[in-house]
């Protein structure tokens, strides 16, 4: 992975900070950009996916950092005692070791360390509301971006591609395969509530009313639309799209969206004639 770090690009610097177990952030600096290997093999993990993400959304996407501006990109490792999460705060990327039972090291996901960092970029995009459909969406796009990160630096086909979120970080007694399943919503875990259709939509208030819940009918649309034109062009849509959206716009707005920013790549040629209709037909297969 760290050769993708390589490329000839000005390069966002990145800030890789140990928390020690402890619930501070930015307690000890461990490596920054340019610095050597470190020991601590987890630090070096967060620097090399860093660094792909990074050159993934500069290259592929032409946005400079989490909010196109170049900030600095800082990732916090070893945090809490036995964590069971990531998450990303508003400026940062924090990681917990998880507890070596139902997860091991957050840092040990391209795809999650992707999805944080992504949550940044919609931040500075669309900045969707985190509660009800606009938080489903918000959760979505972050997948959108770990699962794209992960396809890229795979050198994966959508059809190859597992289509999982966090399935190599899960532990030995997780009931599941992984975190969440964007090509069969409902099938990572026992138990796993994601709908994968708008029939099952979640109306419930937990999870600030679904948010990682009802990403799963996104979350398929996107598979479905990626197995048609490929993952990095439907990625690259669904950037577009993201730019039209507000703070509360909801599935139906979604839709929209995605549809306008495909007319236009078909006309610019980017995507083949007929790419909208298939992509109107993802939508139409999970209720939307």
């Amino acid at each position: 992975m760290a050769s993708v770090t390589s490329i000839g690009i000005k390069k966002t610097r990145r800030f890789i900070y140990d928390c020690k177990n402890t619930t501070f952030q930015q307690l000890k600096l461990a490596r920054k950009e340019g610095g050597a290997k470190v020991r601590d093999k987890d630090i070096n993990t967060a620097y090399d996916y860093a660094g792909v993400i990074r050159t993934y959304f500069k290259k592929n996407l032409k946005f400079n950092s989490f909010d196109n501006q170049g900030s600095a990109m800082i990732f916090n490792v070893h945090y809490g005692q036995n964590y069971n999460n990531a998450f990303w705060d508003g400026d940062e990327m924090t990681f917990g070791d998880g507890d070596g039972s139902s997860f091991l090291s957050f840092v040990n996901s391209l795809d999650v360390m992707g999805h944080e960092l992504g949550h940044g970029v919609i931040q500075f995009t669309a900045n969707l509301d985190y509660e009800k459909q606009p938080g489903a969406l918000n959760e979505h796009f972050a997948d959108v971006f770990g699962t794209a990160i992960k396809q890229k630096a795979l050198k994966q086909t959508a059809e190859k591609a597992d289509w999982l979120i966090g399935n190599t970080i899960v532990g030995p007694n997780f009931p599941g395969k992984a975190i969440r399943s964007m090509k069969e919503p409902g099938t990572a875990f026992d138990g796993d509530p994601q709908p994968g259709h708008m029939d099952d939509f979640y109306n419930g208030s937990d999870d600030h009313f679904g948010v990682h819940i009802n990403s799963g009918i996104p979350n398929r649309v996107f598979y479905l639309a990626s197995i048609e034109i490929t993952t990095q062009k439907a990625t690259r849509i669904w950037f577009d799209a993201l730019q039209l959206l507000k703070y509360n716009s909801d599935f139906k707005v979604f839709k929209r969206s995605v549809v306008d920013s495909a007319k236009k790549a078909e006309k610019s040629k980017y995507i083949t004639k007929g790419s909208v209709l298939k992509i109107e037909g993802a939508f139409k297969t999970v209720g939307l």
